[in-house]
This record gives C-alpha cells, structure tokens and sequence, in this order.
C-alpha cells in the first residue's frame, strides 16, 4: 500500500495521561474523518492507548476503511490503571496472540495491515520468541505486516533473522537523534522507519514541546520565516529529507495542524538550511 510520506499518530485521542475516552468523542470522530479527508492514509495507534479506547473510536469514525488507508495498531504492553507506572511488557505467545486477535476485532477488520511489537522490553518471553509469534499470526492471515517500536538494532537485527520486517517506529526528531543507527539499518532492509514525536524539540520521555531551547530556535525560526513556514513544518521537512524511508506521524487534535503537518512535505530545504539543522 503506498501512503504519504506524513501519516497521524491517534494517541493522543484519549483521555488524560492517555487513559481512558477521548473526552469529547464526536469531536474525536470528527477529527478522524477530517484527517483521513485531508490526505492521510497511516492512521497509527495501539491497544494499550485508553486501553483499547483509541482503537474502537477510529473504528467508529472511519469503519469500514477507505481502501488508501493504513491502520496500524500495537501489542505488547498492559496497563492496569491511570498511572503510567501501571505499564508493563508482557511477551508471551498467548497473550500476544489474544493482543492481536482482540485489535482486529475493536478495529473491524479480518487482517491487521501493519502490527508492531511495541517494546523490545518484555522478559516473559524471549524477543525472539515474541517476533515468532508475530510470524506465526502473519501465516495465519491474521496481520499482514510486522513492525517494531522501541527496540534496539540488535534487536531489529534478530528480528530479520526470522521474518520480514516492513516498519520501525522509534522516537527521532531534531533534538533527538540517538536512533539514527536504526533508522539506517531499516531504511537498507527497504523498511518503513517512522518517527513518533516528531515536531517536538524535546527529548524521549518529556512532554511535546514544539518551541524547543533558545539555540534551536536560532536555527529553525529563521529558516520558517523564509520559507512563511512554521517551525513545526520545518522539523518535519528535515526528517523527510534524511532518508526516503522516513514516514512520520505527528499527533495533534487540532485539523488546523494537520494540515499543517501535511503541507510540509511540500516545503524543500536547501543545502545550507539541512546542513544548519543537521549540525545543531
């Protein structure tokens, strides 16, 4: 399936701390629809986010789905509360399994296009036994394509040892670059490598923040006001411009910023701007 180069990451319909309803949830449905009229076609989300909410709102706002879009969800993580300490890494066959089987239900759908494994963290299960479990659901038809989050390259390299594997979602942005190894190495695999927060100028584990230090500020507002472009997009025409694997999924809850997400790919930088930015 071909779809744009920037796609929308739906976490953040849900409710605070990312658990539980989106609180207003015709407004959830409506920005959903808008996303995907706007040109969208990577809708990312994952079971453990409300749990399960965000899953069966895009059902309720976009089922059944365009045939252009891609939905991909997520497995391998369990909450029991509103507190993010409540959050583990389960890896066993069973319960990814169960994971898998019960997305595609709360999304409508007989095959999952795109499941990742969401973290490389779980010790219930060996990682590689975790990724055979995976190419297992894929022989039976139940998803179409495997994805990894938050592993690491020896990870990703184990992983390929044992099925194709189609994307890698880590955290990379502007500020952030320590994941840079992994984007090379899926982009060499013809793997998809897609950014999560990517517009913000923060590090993993710290709020979005789309104003960043004093000194990335220097670099990137000057370049915007060039170009009449927000800083935002041109975070995201850098990311575009390093590798042509790069897809990545912005979160917002606002259409007046996907849209704005969207026309950066329409923004091209010149050598000069890419090299300043690269040498923050």
């Amino acid at each position: 399936m071909t779809t744009l180069r920037i796609g929308y990451g739906a976490m953040r319909l849900t409710g605070p701390g990312h658990w539980g309803d989106y609180p207003d949830r015709e407004a959830g449905i409506t920005l959903l629809r808008q996303v995907v009229d706007a040109g969208v076609t990577l809708i990312d989300t994952a079971d453990v986010y409300g749990p399960h909410t965000n899953e069966i709102l895009i059902r309720e706002a976009l089922h059944p789905y365009p045939e252009h879009l891609l939905i991909a969800t997520k497995g391998g993580f369990v909450r029991s509360g509103p507190e993010l300490s409540t959050i583990a890494a389960l890896g066993h066959r069973q319960y990814l399994r169960q994971s898998a089987k019960l997305s595609a239900r709360r999304l409508g759908v007989e095959r999952i296009g795109l499941y990742y494994l969401h973290s490389g963290y779980a010790r219930d299960a060996s990682f590689e036994e975790q990724v055979g479990t995976l190419a297992e659901l894929r022989a039976e038809g139940v998803i179409r394509d495997i994805g990894l989050s938050n592993v690491t390259l020896g990870q990703l390299r184990a992983a390929q040892e044992i099925v194709e594997i189609s994307a890698v979602t880590a955290h990379y942005n502007v500020v952030d670059r320590h994941e840079q190894p992994l984007l090379d190495a899926a982009a060499e695999a013809g793997a998809v490598f897609v950014p999560w927060q990517p517009v913000s100028l923060s590090t993993p584990g710290e709020p979005t923040d789309t104003a960043g230090p004093a000194a990335i500020r220097g670099v990137l507002e000057p370049i915007a006001a060039r170009h009449g472009a927000t800083v935002s997009q041109v975070a995201l025409a850098w990311l575009l411009d390093r590798s042509p694997a790069v897809l990545p999924i912005p979160g917002t809850t606002s259409l007046a910023h996907v849209r704005e997400n969207l026309a950066a790919q329409d923004l091209v930088l010149s050598p000069s701007e890419i090299s300043a930015i690269t040498g923050l």
